[in-house]
């Protein structure tokens, strides 16, 4: 979130980049582009295709305006050229709740919200967000084998403050690493869909910075704002 935050709040009281030393990534998880089951719509191409035949008709759910699942939607919508109403809603069960009603029609939910819902019926996934296949949903593509270039993902990491020494740095890297890959850890990560982030802590800074341009367009080009 905060790599969106960046952008989204106009008086933000810290700066990512100017207060933060970066440490290592932990996790990432794929959002899923899941519908309810009236939408006459069975893979990403079909669900384009029915939305541009139907501008302004279908209602995109989410949990919080400028949440991840709010802006991997917007950036669907740029990247198709679709038009999806978003339905900002306070709560995950709240949206949930619509979205398995069809008060709303879709949703690019968090994967540990949607993941049995999906399993039994409830809600049709159509993709992962993620450049890659989720282990959990092996058999859901990816949005990019669709539409090229397009990735969105909820991520987790850790950064120390500023100024921090680097050897001090350095050996959080290192433990942090050790830990995500201990088996039982990815096994469990695996079971919520979620995969280790490891790499050095210039890796996890220039992610940091890819991360924070890339939402901040989005947040500018939809004209987001903090309520």
């Amino acid at each position: 979130m905060n790599a969106i935050n960046a952008t989204f709040f106009d008086n933000l009281k810290f700066d990512l980049k100017r207060d933060f030393a970066p440490v290592s990534g932990v996790t990432r998880a794929p959002n899923v582009l899941e519908v309810n089951p009236s939408v006459p719509a069975n893979n990403v191409a079909e669900f384009v295709a029915y939305a541009k035949a139907n501008p302004g008709k279908l209602n995109m759910a989410s949990t919080g305006n400028g949440t991840s699942i709010h802006l991997a939607g917007e950036l669907f919508k740029a990247t198709t050229g679709t038009n999806l109403v978003h339905v900002p809603y306070r709560s995950p069960p709240q949206a949930m709740t619509d979205l398995l009603s069809g008060q709303v029609q879709v949703m690019f939910d968090v994967m540990t919200q949607g993941l049995q819902h999906i399993k039994e019926g409830r809600l049709r996934a159509l993709a992962v967000t993620t450049a890659a296949r989720s282990d959990a949903l092996p058999e859901v593509p990816t949005v990019a084998e669709t539409v090229p270039g397009y990735e969105a993902s909820s991520w987790s990491g850790v950064c120390a403050p500023s100024g921090t020494p680097a050897g001090i740095v350095e050996m959080l890297n290192k433990e942090i690493n050790a830990a995500l890959t201990d088996p039982t850890i990815k096994a469990r990560l695996a079971s919520i869909g979620s995969t280790a982030i490891t790499g050095s802590p210039a890796e996890f800074a220039t992610f940091l910075t890819e991360e924070t341009d890339k939402w901040g367009k989005v947040v500018r080009a939809a004209n987001i704002k903090a309520e």
